[in-house]
């Protein structure tokens, strides 16, 4: 079963949706395969958030934080101000994903920056932790250097567009569509019908 996941990787709610889709697929008693895919939320030139602004804490204080503790997700406001680009993370996934890496690359990324509070718009934390999943640091320092994985994600963010892709997390299992943070149940329920529809 594939489940097909636009992100962001400075967007809290992509990685609560990681624990949400473990768990449907557990309630589901089915397995599934993330498909992840990229979209970025404020790219270049638009104005990336400051956490010292009203929006950020207002949001984290009334809706992230919250749904954490449901789930039970340790998840923090990063301080990097203004926030990092997500653009040269997503070139990184170009080359884990051609490694077969690809989840673990998104997971530490997001864990990066949700949890341990580092900047992941610069090239030498995004190569280390390009390294700690299995990645050579050297070859991905190179990568962001010469914009070898450029083309492939702006190609990427294209596709997206024509997708019609606004907000993430924006999650498709077959006809279904989950925009934003989606609740166990209703995924589940997804996960079966488009399960049953494979089959029949």
């Amino acid at each position: 079963m594939r489940v097909t996941v636009y992100f962001d990787y400075v967007c809290p709610y992509c990685l609560l949706a990681e624990t949400v889709i473990n768990r449907a697929q557990a309630a589901a008693n089915t397995a599934v395969e993330i498909d992840w895919r990229p979209f970025e939320l404020r790219p270049h030139p638009v104005p990336t958030l400051r956490p010292e602004d009203t929006y950020l804490p207002k949001v984290w204080r009334q809706s992230v934080y919250p749904i954490a503790a449901q789930l039970g997700v340790p998840i923090r406001l990063p301080s990097a101000s203004p926030q990092p680009r997500s653009t040269k993370a997503f070139e990184l996934f170009c080359m884990a994903s051609d490694r077969g890496i690809g989840n673990a690359y998104n997971l530490a990324v997001l864990n990066a920056f949700f949890r341990d509070d580092l900047d992941i718009g610069d090239p030498e934390v995004l190569a280390d932790i390009a390294a700690s999943v299995g990645l050579n640091r050297s070859e991905a320092l190179a990568a962001l250097a010469d914009g070898r994985y450029t083309t492939r994600h702006q190609a990427a963010l294209v596709e997206a567009i024509e997708h019609r892709i606004q907000s993430v997390p924006t999650i498709v299992i077959g006809r279904h569509v989950f925009r934003g943070m989606p609740d166990v149940g209703a995924m589940a329920s997804a996960l079966l019908c488009s399960e049953a529809a494979i089959s029949a």
